[in-house]
């Protein structure tokens, strides 16, 4: 039999799920220890944060760094603006989540459970701070929750245990302190291994942009982009593209992408990645140009200002696509845009400029055509 899926149980619409309906669902968690990390390791589970890393491989590597100091720290910053699975999972399933992280902490013996939810979920905040104040004393001390700043660089790893550790949502090069960052969504499924010795197969996924019925599904990592897209109503109107990862994915063409497997290890072999799950439609209606131009302005002001290829790169290559969008196709910027991307990749502080170049590159390729012959018109509204 296979496992329940991560949003199984009571209608979402009906609000968080208590500690009392979770349990009667489940069953008791039982305490699994450090032997949890190579049934993780076996499982092939990887991480629904946006790195697709090997979950068990990951915690393997965390023991020899924590040696009974660290911390865990469950990140629900969810500062991608297209995503919304991590949101609905804490408003609806906050026990799953909090299980995953209390196993996490028995496994690598840590000191502290940190929550760090995105400042902007209010409704997720309310329902993980009530399902902690339903679990056990031991559990309680071990929890604490803090903000995520409503920035998008605040998700990322090392941001996120700066913040813990220094009240600073940055990207940092060195560690401040030994620490195990996993997403709400993998500390889900690490719940459900733990229980049933496998995990449920689904990933949590955001349908946007141009289909009926827009949100999260959860599907099988066996299904397609294209099934997705179907269950969420389908197209609205013909659609030119696809945003497969959300801002720091990877724009492709429709046939190209309506085929390509869920399954994060698929995916990593094709050189793709879901990324934080968003599976974004872009209709034809919509000009790509000015899209695109939108997104990268965003990523320049969301910029950790730490380097200059970050703090100067982005504004100079989101400055250059703007040109376009709003004067028409320019052969010297279109070069600029080849050029400066190529120079700035790699060579940032954090990965927030690589994310936004690969996102730049994926579109110079796919968009090749509008980018090449685009007339001159109002690009000023953002993505």
């Amino acid at each position: 039999m296979n496992p329940p899926r991560l949003l199984a149980g009571r209608n979402l619409s009906a609000g968080p799920e208590s500690f009392a309906e979770h349990t009667a669902r489940l069953g008791q968690l039982l305490s699994r220890g450090p032997e949890l990390i190579e049934t993780l390791v076996h499982s092939g589970l990887s991480g629904r944060g946006g790195a697709a890393f090997p979950v068990g491989h990951k915690w393997r590597a965390a023991v020899a760094r924590f040696k009974g100091s660290g911390i865990v720290v469950v990140n629900g910053a969810e500062g991608e603006p297209r995503s919304k699975k991590d949101s609905l999972l804490m408003a609806t399933r906050p026990h799953l989540v909090l299980d995953g992280a209390v196993l996490a902490a028995q496994a690598l013996q840590a000191r502290e459970i940190v929550l760090y939810v995105g400042e902007e979920h209010q409704a997720a905040r309310i329902a993980m701070e009530r399902a902690v104040a339903e679990r056990s004393e031991g559990e309680r001390r071990l929890m604490r929750m803090t903000s995520a700043p409503a920035r998008y660089v605040a998700g990322e790893s090392s941001a996120a245990v700066h913040l813990v550790t220094s009240g600073v949502a940055l990207p940092t090069t060195t560690p401040a302190a030994p620490a195990l960052v996993q997403n709400v969504e993998t500390l889900a499924h690490v719940a459900l291994i733990a229980r049933f010795g496998q995990d449920s197969a689904t990933v949590l996924v955001t349908v946007a942009g141009g289909v009926t019925h827009p949100g999260v599904l959860e599907m099988e990592t066996s299904a397609t982009v294209g099934s997705a897209v179907t269950l969420a109503g389908g197209v609205i109107e013909p659609a030119r593209a696809i945003l497969l990862g959300g801002y720091f994915g990877t724009w492709m063409g429709v046939d190209d992408a309506w085929g390509l497997p869920l399954d994060p290890a698929a995916l990593r072999e094709r050189g793709l990645s879901l990324g934080c799950g968003v599976i974004g439609v872009q209709p034809r209606s919509r000009c790509a140009v000015c899209e695109t131009a939108g997104i990268l302005r965003y990523l320049a002001r969301e910029s950790s200002a730490q380097c200059g290829p970050c703090f100067f790169g982005l504004r100079a290559l989101a400055d250059a696509c703007s040109r376009i969008a709003g004067s028409g196709t320019n052969a010297d910027d279109l070069h600029r845009l080849e050029r400066w991307a190529v120079e700035v990749r790699g060579r940032g502080a954090c990965k927030h400029p690589d994310g936004a170049v690969m996102f730049l590159q994926s579109a110079l390729r796919t968009f090749a055509p509008e980018f090449a012959h685009h007339a001159a018109h109002d690009s000023r509204r953002t993505a």
